[in-house]
């Protein structure tokens, strides 16, 4: 069929949608050359006419045509309502497997509606007319063959973020000009809801538009017609002649405004443009609370925690145990429908009716009581997307009771379902005109009508407030829901002091005392009082984000007090996020009253048969969260100097002080040393020497004249604003003066160090002479029996799970407590065995003094270790390569300088350069290592293929039993 033949067939007919529908569908598939419905699919199982037709409840069916994977089309008659068609269709999305198009036609004119998910939506309109052209019927054609051609180029994620920073422009130059953030926020609410409502036509004749463009001439007028226009939106009434509908809601219900200067009015004429109503609801909170809120200005640009992330936890703790629940409930309804299908008798049929009736309502009512809490709402984001859900939900509910035969029932389901807590107020308001949006949204896009008495139904149900503290001290009351979700703030137990100050962090901990520990971080305090809300029949599940130290010791007895009232029955232990605009690494935990639906828990996505506290899964026990310290191992391990203030200094000015004279005669060389750090160690040292006074009282430290200057200007006016009084009276000093440490380290010559978060874990030795920053834990041994058990795979093993990950790279996490105190040593071997005297054996190697029956075992580590950090350090730093020069003055590690044209070359040169590419030498230096330490563990069967799995096995077989043993007392 030719398009001159097609328009001239069809250009005249009036037939009702029944009598020419198929008809002219099968000629538009003859003008396309493309196969129609009976000659591509005769068994109608993927393209079709009357999809839907032989569902039990009759009817039109579905849609008029469907092509699986294409599209749904839907006929009216010529002239007929065509947005009425596309409702339709849109109603039935879920029973047409999603298509990517929705098209209607009414003979004379084509509509192809784009659907595809996170874009942003667009229509093309196709006349009689228009088939003539070669590209408009390739257009159509596409809907057949490739209706991907048609996918929109912008998504509704780029669309968001644009509207988000032109309105943030916006309200920062309204800030500027001295108005109140709050009241600059609210009014950019107000706005950014005026501008959604016109695009959807819920403010008729695109009046919010042809405001601003009068405004143009005469701006000083435009801030009362913008307060008549909020008044009229809050009560219902008119602007002008225009009828503007009733929103209520809260919104509207200040009509006080801001004046708008003329940029300002260009730059809303410009955000007029924008298409508003296919704005991405689940991640503008999140964009637009980033723009509003003064705090969080910096943050605009970052990331966001997207959909998929979040529904991690919608999912299991709200949507599952609901979809579980219909599963189970629709046999019963097909039960009572076939029994009234076979009825002999009227009373026997209505009977069984109704019995499916009321099944069906029952259910619908439970989804429509059910409520969602967040704890923690922000602006919305989980709280949205909990709503969608069941909407879904209740939309597929619907949609299979009419396939049953039911009637057909309204979507209910609504903003009330959803309940909040959030203590900031920006991102309060911003949750209600989140979820606003999004349930206008979807109800557009699924067919349905608006509740227009008012539009915005109110919202009291998202409060602000803080939900774990009261003003006067006491716990705060969290409503009644069916299941908590939520982010909780991420703080650790440090930062909690500088963001939320002493008295508010002391008052916390002593209303959770026995509850919470002392040292847990921020987030906890939500895992308990969800806890305790599942414990009081408040609520059945909760499903909480956390940092991934919550795994940790000083945080896990919160999941432990949990696993004592109820189950964890879902749990990602290590998962990227983002968080306030930055990445992190972060636990995804699900727990309630219930065990898992299918018998079974899921442990980063795999079945498991339980969850511990430790985010470990297996039948029995917590795994290494059973694992205590052991007494043998206490006073090893210390974290390094905490200055608490800038006492660092560059190595030129260390080394022109350690030339100069003191008072007393004492030279400068007492209280200066090389300082390093996690990246000074991972890398290559940056040449920073700090000032140390160690456990001098301020006489002593002032003898040395110019490091003490320093100190004094430098340090002083910061420690006298320390909110710590020990800090602040003892200025000169470090933050933390490690007693313990120095004490350890008297006597010795060097000792162990490693870095707490590092991607590869390495042990390497530094000298008394040199300091060692927090970022380092420093073990005081210093023989290579313990250097080589500690750098083998073994206890690297332990090291990785016990220990936790860290930061954007989720790098290991070496935990002084959890991975060193914990570890088992081989006997023998313990720190309390070879702290005592050492022996040297081959000219250079420390050997400890240990019982003469563990000398061989530990020679053979000793030598493998020695090797292996010989190789290391010839790697390091290639005598070809380098020079090395004495410091200033005798007793400090000699400098090394790379020769000339190799700075580049030393510069590459780092351990984590090295570990990452792993070379061939220096996996077998490694080896041997590994296997010398599993010989003094008596592991014979131990080889390089051993699964960590059963390394880890072993070794917490021998922590639990250490645990009851006294401490080793053989020779050393």
């Amino acid at each position: 069929m030719t398009p001159d033949d097609f328009i001239d067939k069809w250009l005249g007919v009036t037939q009702t949608e029944r009598q020419s529908s198929q008809t002219h569908f099968n000629d538009l598939c003859a003008l396309l050359e493309v196969p129609d419905p009976i000659q591509a699919d005769p068994k109608g199982e993927w393209f079709c006419f009357e999809r839907g037709a032989t569902k039990a409840g009759g009817g039109d069916g579905w849609a008029d045509v469907w092509r699986k994977g294409c599209f749904g089309w839907e006929y009216k008659r010529p002239g007929g309502d065509l947005p009425k068609a596309l409702k339709q269709l849109q109603l039935y999305t879920p029973a047409l497997a999603h298509p990517p198009l929705l098209i209607v036609s009414d003979v004379r004119t084509i509509q192809i509606h784009t659907a595809f998910t996170g874009l942003v939506p667009e229509v093309h309109v196709l006349s009689l007319e228009d088939l003539r052209d070669h590209n408009k019927r390739r257009l159509l054609k596409w809907a057949f063959t490739d209706p991907e051609r048609l996918k929109p180029a912008q998504s509704t994620a780029k669309l968001t973020e644009d509207a988000a920073g032109r309105l943030a422009t916006l309200a920062q130059s309204l800030r500027a000009r001295g108005h109140d953030p709050e009241h600059v926020a609210h009014f950019a609410q107000q706005l950014l809801f005026c501008l959604f409502a016109e695009d959807i036509d819920l403010l008729p004749g695109n009046l919010l538009t042809e405001i601003l463009k009068a405004a143009h001439h005469d701006p000083a007028e435009l801030q009362s017609i913008l307060s008549d226009l909020f008044a009229a939106m809050a009560e219902g009434g008119r602007v002008g002649v225009t009828k503007v509908p009733w929103f209520n809601g809260g919104l509207f219900q200040s009509n006080k405004t801001l004046p708008l200067e003329p940029a300002d009015i260009t730059l809303l004429l410009d955000l007029a443009e924008l298409d508003w109503s296919a704005i991405d609801p689940t991640i503008s909170g999140t964009l637009f609370e980033r723009g509003l809120d003064p705090d969080k200005r910096a943050q605009l640009g970052a990331h966001f925690t997207d959909r998929e992330s979040i529904m991690r936890l919608v999912d299991p703790v709200v949507l599952d145990p609901l979809r579980a629940e219909w599963t189970a409930i629709k046999p019963d309804i097909q039960r009572h429908m076939d029994k009234a299908s076979a009825a002999k008798s009227a009373s026997a049929k209505t009977k069984a009716l109704a019995k499916a009736e009321a099944l069906y309502q029952g259910f619908l009512l439970r989804l429509r009581q059910f409520r969602v809490l967040d704890p923690a709402c922000g602006s919305g984001n989980f709280l949205l997307l909990a709503l969608l859900g069941l909407k879904d939900l209740e939309h597929q509910v619907i949609l299979e009771a009419e396939a049953l035969g039911l009637p057909r029932g309204l979507p209910m389901v609504g903003p009330e379902n959803v309940l909040g807590i959030e203590i900031n107020p920006y991102a309060a308001e911003l949750a209600r005109v989140v979820v606003w949006i999004g349930e206008i949204q979807w109800m557009l896009s699924h067919g349905q009508s608006l509740s227009t008495q008012p539009i915005l139904k109110p919202l009291d149900t998202i409060r602000c407030a803080d939900a774990v503290l009261n003003p006067d001290g006491t716990e705060p009351e969290w409503p009644e829901a069916d299941a908590i979700v939520g982010n909780p703030p991420f703080l650790g137990d440090k930062k909690m002091l500088g963001a939320l100050g002493d008295e508010y962090v002391k008052l916390l901990r002593k209303l959770y005392q026995g509850r919470v520990p002392g040292g847990a971080d921020l987030v906890t305090y939500w895992f308990e009082k969800a806890r305790a809300q599942i414990e009081a029949g408040k609520t059945k599940f909760a499903g909480l984000v956390a940092t991934n130290s919550i795994r940790q010791k000083r945080n896990r007895p919160v999941l432990e007090r949990i696993l004592t009232a109820t189950s964890i029955f879902a749990a990602w232990s290590d998962e990227p996020w983002v968080n306030e605009g930055a990445a992190v690494r972060v636990s995804l935990v699900c727990f309630g009253s219930a065990p898992a639906l299918d018998g079974s828990w899921l442990l980063d996505g795999q079945p498991v048969a339980a969850i511990h506290a430790d985010l470990t899964g297996g039948e029995t026990g917590g795994g290494l969260a059973r694992a205590k310290p052991l007494p043998a191992n206490a006073g090893w391990s210390y974290f390094g100097l905490c200055l608490a203030g800038p006492f660092k200094v560059p190595a030129a000015t260390a080394q022109h002080w350690l030339t100069l004279p003191n008072p007393h005669g004492k030279p400068n060389a007492d209280v200066l040393k090389p300082i390093f750090n996690g990246k000074d160690i991972t890398r290559r040292w940056a040449g920073n020497w700090v000032i140390d006074f160690g456990l001098m009282d301020v006489r002593e430290a002032e003898l040395y004249e110019a490091p003490f200057a320093y100190v004094l200007e430098h340090v002083k006016p910061l420690r006298d604003q320390n909110t710590r009084k020990s800090r602040a009276e003892k200025w000169w000093r470090h933050g933390e003066a490690r007693p313990g440490l120095r004490a350890k380290l008297t006597g010795l010559s060097r000792y162990l160090i490693t870095p707490e978060t590092a991607k590869h874990r390495f042990f390497v030795w530094m000298t008394t002479r040199e300091a060692p920053e927090h970022s380092l834990i420093v073990i005081p041994l210093s023989d290579e029996a313990t250097f080589g058990i500690l750098q083998s795979h073994i206890h690297e093993a332990w090291s990785f799970a016990a220990g936790g990950r860290m930061g954007v790279g989720n790098d290991p996490r070496y935990n002084s407590t959890v991975c060193f105190s914990t570890f088992p040593f081989p006997d023998g071997l313990t720190p309390v065995d070879t702290a005592g005297t050492t022996e040297t054996v081959d000219d250079d190697i420390i050997l400890p003094s240990v019982a003469p029956e563990r000398r061989p075992v530990a020679v053979e580590i000793a030598r493998a270790a020695h090797r292996l950090n010989t190789l290391r350090e010839r790697w390091l730093n290639p005598p070809e390569w380098v020079d090395v020069v004495p410091e200033v003055v005798p007793g400090y590690p000699d400098r090394v300088i790379p020769k000339p044209e190799h700075e580049k070359d030393l510069k590459r040169r780092t351990l984590t350069n090295l570990y990452n590419e792993r070379p061939a030498w220096l996996d077998n230096a490694h080896k041997a290592l590994d296997a010398a330490v599993a010989t003094a563990y008596g592991w014979t069967d131990y080889s390089p293929d051993m699964p960590d799995d059963e390394i880890l096995r072993r070794l917490l077989a021998l922590n639990l039993e250490r645990q009851t043993k006294p401490i080793s007392t053989a020779a050393r």
